[in-house]
């Protein structure tokens, strides 16, 4: 077989494990958006990091074990490394929800999934290249 697609073949293997890191996620930040909009009454945008950031934090440890099977030691820089690219990918959902939700009036939680989807290509590609490399 050649280099080149069993590469690509454990590429899409981690992808969709990170899919599925990414699906246990969904449930987590979107239960903590939930909680902190609804319950709470947090601003929705407050209410959307607090969920991501917790999300994004469970996911880190899954991905480093599971997606990635990283055994650096030097997991406070891996940590910073994953959690960067999420805030930047925090940014980049809190936009797309803003001119989904705000802007054209789609549903919040619709805005947020196809912000979810935009957001999980980014931080796959570029934690598969930059944090876990």
């Amino acid at each position: 077989m050649e280099l080149t697609k069993i590469l690509d073949k454990v590429f899409l293997f981690k992808f969709i494990k990170f899919c599925l890191v990414g699906f246990s996620g969904i449930f987590v930040d979107f239960g903590t958006t939930y909680f902190f909009k609804e319950v709470m009454k947090v601003q929705k945008y407050v209410a959307n990091a607090i969920g991501f950031t917790l999300a994004a934090s469970t996911n880190y440890f899954l991905n480093r074990i599971w997606t990635f099977n990283s055994h650096n030691p030097q997991i406070i820089q891996e940590f910073s490394r994953f959690f960067v690219i999420a805030l930047i990918g925090l940014g980049i959902n809190s936009t797309i929800i803003w001119l989904l939700n705000d802007k054209f009036r789609i549903n919040f939680y619709l805005s947020k999934l196809f912000a979810t989807v935009i957001v999980t290509l980014w931080n796959f590609l570029i934690n598969a290249y930059f944090t876990f490399a």
